[in-house]
Parts: C-alpha cells; structure tokens; sequence
C-alpha cells in the first residue's frame, strides 16, 4: 500500500510501500479519497509534539479522511461497505496520508451528502475543533461576543460559521483581501491584522478562539471582559490538558511550566486561559454532518492537490494564502 511517511523528524515526507491496516473487530477500513491537510501534520513532521505524542517513526501523517468502507470488523454495526464516510483518526491511528486507514467505529461518521469527498475530507479537524472550543468548552450563548483569529484559515473559516449558528457576534482577524469572504462567513466585525490592532479596537469580549499563540494570545487576554475565556489550539498546553492526556508527572509539571506565565496574567485580568487539543469523536461528527446538510456550515476548501503531491501540499501550508483547507485527492 502507497502511503507518505515521516521516517525521520525534520526531514520532508517520503513516499513508501507500507503494510496493510490491521483491522480490529471494532475498525473499520476506510478506501481513502480525499484527506485534508492541517498545521497539525507540519507540527508533527517537526518535532514538535514529541513529547506529548511519542510516535514511532516511520509515521505515515494524515489527520483527516473522507472515503468509502470496504471492509469492517466483526463487532462494528453502523457502517457497511460501500458507505461514504469521513472521520478524524484517534491521535494514536493517524494516517490519512495512504490508500487504505482503519478507523475505530467509534471516530467515524457517514459524510454530508451534501458535500463532495474534497469538502468531506476538509472538515473534521477543524469542525471538531470548532466544536470543541465553542460548545464544549465555550459554551457560547446567543448574545455574547466572540473573537475568532485568522478566520480565512482551516479552523476560523468554521468556527466563524458555528459562532454565528450559536447566536454571538464574531469578530475576526484577516487580510484585506479575505475582508469580504469572512463577511460572507458570517463575521460582524473584521479587523486587518496587517494595519489594525485589534488589543485597540475590541474590548468586553466572552471568547477568543486563538490558533497563533504568543503575544497575540497575550493580546486576547486583555480584550476579554471579566469572566471571559482564551482558548488557544496552538498552545501553550495547561496542566488540564497533561492531566487528560495522562502524561507522566515529569511531562506534567514540564507542561504547567511552560503555560504558568499566560495564565497568571489571564488570573491578573479575571480571565482564564484554557488549552485545547481536540479530541476524535464520531457523535460529534454526526451533528456537524447535520449543520452541513441543512445549509448552517459551508466546508471551505482552498486548494486540491493529487495525493502524489502530498510533499508540496504540506509544505504549501507555511506559505500561507490558501482559503480555509488544502486537500489531497486520491483517485483509484
């Protein structure tokens, strides 16, 4: 089986003949057609959540699929071959970027039949990411206002969508020439991150969704009202997360040092600052599914690239300019 591999850090992903998927009695085995490509997979290919996510290399990458079953486990009852599905692997089965995945049952959903396999294989990650910030640990109620950074991009480009769904008023970050297509998205207000600070024109905020980091996570602090949540999904990680991912004490107090200094500010403010690593779930998907097929999300795909293009597609990432998601395309 074709499949793009990490076999050392750092270096670029080179194409190998790995084995078949193993399929356990709860799996099912994903005929891949599209998967989506994310900062997550360049982040790993680095290095730089090797402490926290100890893979064995060689890694094949891939942290989103859509495609067809063909094969399930003794014990999976809602899927069969032949249905079209979509899905993000559990952290520990990632590998997206091969002709074949097995998937636990219990991550996978059957995709929007609205949606074509590029757009299905787009959206995971960055729904479920959406999700997880907003719903779960955001708990946004109509009425409140939300701070999305970088709403052209994978993550913004949703969760500007979600927001809107849920009832806030969204503020986002972006270029002048992606002003009028994160309007369209549902964005209120539109600060250009090139010309304007957004610590000088936003205040009295719930929430802040940041995928940045730095001094613009600082910077979100102090636009939140007393009360009010940073959530960040490029890090620092806080001790919640080292709890729940049941990392070793040495990692855990590894892992509060490096969030101590964002979070005694966010507690000098009366804010709080929160990590979040998303997390694979089917359930999840299957609402998504839902907000897709009534017409509430839109997937946004930027660019499609070939599956034996899967090198340059990554690297394309860091170059930045793509709307929403860059996709590999595999065709049989």
């Amino acid at each position: 089986m074709r499949a793009f591999v990490v076999t050392k850090y750092k270096e670029p992903l080179a194409e190998a003949d790995v084995a078949e998927p193993v399929v356990g009695d709860s799996d099912v085995l994903v005929q891949v057609q599209a998967a989506g490509l994310n900062p997550l997979d360049e982040k790993i290919r680095l290095g730089e959540f090797k402490q926290i996510l100890p893979y064995r290399l060689q890694l094949i990458l891939g942290n989103d699929v859509a495609g067809t079953v063909i094969g399930v486990g003794a014990k999976v009852r809602g899927f069969k071959p032949g249905d079209e599905v979509y899905a993000r692997p559990d952290k520990d089965r990632i590998g997206t970027f091969a002709e074949r995945i097995a998937v636990a049952e219990a991550d996978l959903a059957l995709k929007p039949s609205s949606a074509s396999m590029e757009e299905a294989g787009s959206l995971p990650l960055v729904a479920l990411t959406a999700w997880q910030a907003l719903v779960e640990q955001g708990n946004v109620q109509p009425g409140q206002k939300v701070l999305i950074h970088a709403g052209a991009g994978g993550v913004g480009s949703i969760a500007i969508q979600l927001a809107k769904h849920l009832g806030a008023t969204v503020a986002t970050t972006a270029s002048a020439s992606n002003a009028d297509f994160v309007r369209d998205l549902g964005a209120d207000t539109v600060i250009n991150y090139r010309t304007q600070d957004f610590e000088e024109l936003l205040s009295g905020y719930d929430l802040v969704l940041d995928s940045l980091g730095g001094e613009n996570l600082e910077k979100s602090l102090r636009v939140l009202k007393p009360g009010g949540k940073a959530i960040g999904i490029s890090g620092p990680p806080d001790p919640a997360f080292a709890r729940k991912a049941g990392l070793s004490p040495v990692l855990r107090l590894a892992v509060a040092g490096l969030s101590s200094r964002i979070r005694k500010q966010a507690k000098k403010l009366g804010v709080t600052y929160e990590f979040l690593f998303m997390r694979a779930s089917g359930d999840q998907l299957r609402q998504i599914t839902g907000l897709v097929d009534d017409g509430v999300l839109r997937p946004v795909v930027g660019k499609v690239f070939d599956f034996d293009q899967t090198p340059q597609a990554l690297q394309s990432l860091s170059d930045g300019g793509i709307r929403g998601k860059a996709v590999v395309t595999l065709t049989r």
